[in-house]
């Protein structure tokens, strides 16, 4: 028979469950919706199937693929959260700049430019190729002119299935850009064997839908199996694969492997120069 300390015992932990699941739930409900990838967090088939890729900047789409959702039942013992390895954000907020149309095309095709992201974990440089990615390059040294990434959060990480850390959402919170979109560029890059962005790479978020990029991007900072949708357009430097690590180590807020990273990861200042 069981006792009434054990049955109090009971309810308690059932509740507890109850409220974790429903933290789960209203986390996949205001979950971004344009995020470039799915972060599919379901296991990976025996038979090797790779993650989907979906989402979108406009944000009234429901997800499919990225909603999907560990369906292990939570532990009654939440982890301990990892402490946030960065400092606090610069004075300021985005300008949230908009504009109908894609910039003139004034990039050098010839020359090689550094995006450099000063953030709050650290900064990271990135080479861009302006040769084969000459609409991409050519927008982000037009929006880094106008301050558009400055004070901008990176809102997402995800750290199972794909490794990556997405920025450049002037709103912050997965549903914002630059008011245009650009081209997709560069797709067939040598790099991209068998669907995999290797760790270091740099690129574009979309919908999901062909020439949809406008200012969020992604960071690889582990090999990620993804189907070559992404434009591709940057390398990570080894010192900014370092702060990317730092950022991955400190994990994604909540039970889920895909969400608000635990570091407070703003850009503070954003440039692009011509090398």
């Amino acid at each position: 028979m069981v006792s009434s300390e054990q049955r109090r015992k009971q309810l308690a932990r059932e509740k507890y469950l109850r409220q974790q699941e429903r933290r789960v739930e209203t986390r996949r409900r205001d979950r971004v919706r344009n995020v470039v990838i799915a972060a599919g967090v379901a296991v990976v088939l025996a038979a090797g199937a790779a993650y989907a890729a979906s989402g979108g900047l406009g944000g009234d789409k429901e997800d499919t693929a990225s909603d999907a959702q560990p369906s292990a039942t939570p532990s009654p013992s939440p982890e301990k959260e990892a402490p946030d390895p960065c400092g606090k954000p610069a004075k300021g907020k985005p300008n949230g700049e908009q504009w109908k149309e894609e910039p003139e095309l004034t990039v050098d095709e010839s020359a090689t430019y550094t995006m450099s992201l000063e953030t709050t974990c650290g900064k990271i440089d990135v080479r861009m190729d302006a040769g084969k990615t000459p609409h991409t390059v050519n927008s982000f040294a037009f929006l880094s002119e106008n301050d558009v990434f400055d004070h901008t959060k990176c809102h997402r990480l995800t750290t199972q299935g794909i490794h990556v850390l997405q920025c450049g959402d002037p709103k912050g919170t997965g549903m914002g850009g630059p008011g245009y979109t650009i081209p997709d560029e560069n797709l067939d890059d040598s790099r991209l064997k068998d669907d995999t962005y290797p760790a270091g790479t740099v690129a574009m978020a979309n919908t999901g839908q062909k020439d949809t990029g406008g200012s969020q991007f992604f960071l690889v900072y582990k090999d990620s199996k993804l189907p070559p949708s992404y434009t591709p357009f940057g390398t990570v430097s080894d010192s900014g694969m370092k702060v990317l690590q730092k950022i991955a180590k400190a994990g994604v807020d909540g039970p889920a492997q895909d969400g608000t990273p635990v570091a407070t990861v703003v850009i503070d200042d954003a440039e692009v120069q011509k090398s």
